[in-house]
């Protein structure tokens, strides 16, 4: 410690300290740019001419800036198709999701509940062992969810995880608030809805995310328990263009891909570009929350 010209003691900077801060930054730039670089490229490549991507011009930004490939797969109707049963999952399931681990962890969280305990377990043991894909498709497929759009919902409807995050959040709450509110005359409803779910606000924002990114992002259900076209998620169409068949967009529309060159590979980028955009959208509307819910959904174990 040293003292400024004011008198003011202040802490000598050491150079031991400055080489860790230009550490610390270094291995954040670099980090961004692992992150940020990939989806650049994949922006750069879907809106690029298609010589100039086949010739491999195409390094970070976009060369001849032309936007044939961006039309031929807007045009695509099995893609519109995809994003409108995508949305329905992702809406209703989470939805369904926010709403049963309130309902499952509000009791859980509750001391006076004399089956805590056996409950707490029972969804940690969940956690850890299952009955395996065989029996969960059995069961799956003799309740009639097979080619149903409730098999997206349904069997998922809730997540152990999520459950114990939420009850912890529950549990950071005061007991004598629902011990005065209980004296008033509230039922557990009442305080379940306008007390509780009130005061965990930011982790519910937290959990509502993580359920909306896990359904939007699924499509190992809809690969095992849906067939048909009309109902498969973006996911499912995204998979197949990617690995199966990237030309079926160029050969069923009527866009000409001249301009393109027919290149297969920017027609894949394109319907990446396409499915990450809705994610991007809704990120930073919650971005403020994932902190802070994170953290009250982990004060008590």
């Amino acid at each position: 410690m040293y003292r400024n010209e004011s008198g003011v003691p202040e802490k000598k900077i050491q150079p031991w300290d400055f080489i860790f801060d230009a550490t610390i930054i270094l291995f954040l730039v670099i980090a961004v740019v692992i992150c940020v670089y990939p989806f650049i490229y994949v922006l750069s490549v879907s809106v690029s001419s298609g010589a100039a991507v086949n010739r491999g011009d195409v390094m970070l930004l976009p060369v001849d800036l032309n936007f044939e490939a961006m039309k031929t797969v807007l045009h695509y109707k099995q893609l519109w198709i995809s994003y409108g049963n995508t949305f329905f999952y992702t809406l209703v399931g989470t939805v369904c999701n926010v709403i049963f681990t309130c309902l499952a962890a509000y009791p859980l969280s509750r001391k006076k509940f004399f089956l805590r305990r056996q409950m707490n377990f029972l969804l940690a043991f969940t956690m850890y062992f299952s009955g395996g894909l065989i029996p969960i498709y059995i069961i799956v497929t003799r309740l009639g969810f097979y080619n149903s759009r409730w098999v997206m919902i349904v069997p998922v409807l809730i997540s152990a995880y999520n459950v114990m995050i939420c009850r912890s959040a529950f549990e950071a709450i005061s007991e004598e608030l629902f011990e005065e509110a209980a004296i008033e005359g509230a039922n557990d409803f009442y305080i379940l809805t306008k007390i509780a779910v009130p005061l965990i606000k930011p982790t519910l924002a937290v959990l509502t995310l993580y359920y909306a990114v896990s359904r939007y992002n699924d499509f190992y259900t809809a690969m095992l328990y849906i067939s048909e076209p009309g109902k498969e998620p973006l996911q499912v169409f995204l998979r197949r263009i990617l690995l199966q068949a990237s030309m079926e967009i160029t050969q069923t529309t009527n866009i000409n891909m001249g301009a393109v060159s027919q290149s297969s590979i920017q027609v894949r980028y394109v319907c990446i570009v396409v499915a990450v955009i809705p994610i991007m959208l809704i990120v930073p509307l919650v971005q403020k929350y994932l902190v802070q819910g994170t953290m009250l959904g982990a004060v008590k174990g």
